[in-house]
């Protein structure tokens, strides 16, 4: 493994939840990161947030280690998830909640729903 692939499997092995995103999880640099990061943030996921715009290697690093061509990028207990669509078709229908269920991330069950509502 290269420095940078290893760099991210220490990430992502150390932290529940991971997002590689366009900025972070306050300031996102993108309208998909920040969807993601939104919806991470509305539920109250604790996740840890890597900007890639901030390291050209970890920005290209994380479209090898996944070979997904795209950022953001959703890491759940080690296991890559998918990018903003994915994440927001899991949102919405009710399988990002179960996955959090299964993998022991805590999030908030009341805000999942009220996602659901507005969007519905």
């Amino acid at each position: 493994m290269t420095d940078t692939a290893t760099q991210i499997q220490d990430t992502i092995s150390k932290n529940d939840v991971v997002l590689y995103m366009k900025g972070t999880k306050e300031m996102p640099q993108c309208g998909f990161s920040s969807r993601v990061a939104g919806v991470l943030n509305y539920m109250g996921v604790d996740f840890a947030d890597v900007n890639v715009l901030a390291d050209e290697a970890i920005r290209q690093g994380i479209k090898d280690f996944s070979d997904w061509p795209t950022v953001p990028q959703l890491y759940v207990k080690g296991e890559f998830v998918g990018g903003c669509d994915i994440i927001t078709e899991m949102t919405l229908s009710g399988e990002l909640d179960t996955l959090f269920d299964s993998k022991g991330v805590a999030y908030d069950k009341d805000a999942a729903e009220k996602i659901r509502e507005a969007n519905g």
